[in-house]
């Protein structure tokens, strides 16, 4: 009796962990949270973002892809949502990467991420804040 309660208990343990090491990953090959900190003033779509630590969240809106930038640790509430293309890797990347550009008033925007391990990297349109 006592071995079948420890067989069950086991089983149920590996059940968990199997379930939450699979909801890291989603279809995409891609994680659905985590977190990236910028070390100055950062255009993520529409929204000009200050400095700091965010919390970065894979999201669909139907059929588009939305990655959620939402300010950690910050009285005010900070939060920035863009649209994303999913670009597949030709294997998981080996590090954490992101590329800007700048626009008009020599602001840094973010054009693409990819985070390590990911299957797929993160490719942003921001037209209007080019412009600025």
């Amino acid at each position: 009796m006592r071995v079948m309660k420890m067989l069950a208990v086991l089983a149920v343990f590996v059940m968990v962990v199997g379930a939450v090491s699979v909801a890291k990953t989603n279809q995409y090959g891609v994680s659905d949270l985590r977190t990236v900190t910028f070390t100055g003033p950062v255009w993520v779509g529409e929204v000009l973002l200050p400095e700091g630590e965010y919390d970065v969240r894979h999201t669909m809106d139907g059929a588009n892809h939305v990655m959620v930038f939402r300010k950690v640790a910050s009285f005010k509430k900070m939060e920035a949502k863009v649209n994303c293309t999913l670009v597949p890797l030709t294997e998981p990347a080996t590090k954490s990467e992101r590329m800007y550009t700048t626009n008009t008033a020599k602001e840094l925007v973010l054009t693409e991420m990819v985070f390590k391990g990911d299957k797929a990297k993160h490719v942003f349109v921001a037209e209007k804040a080019l412009n600025r």
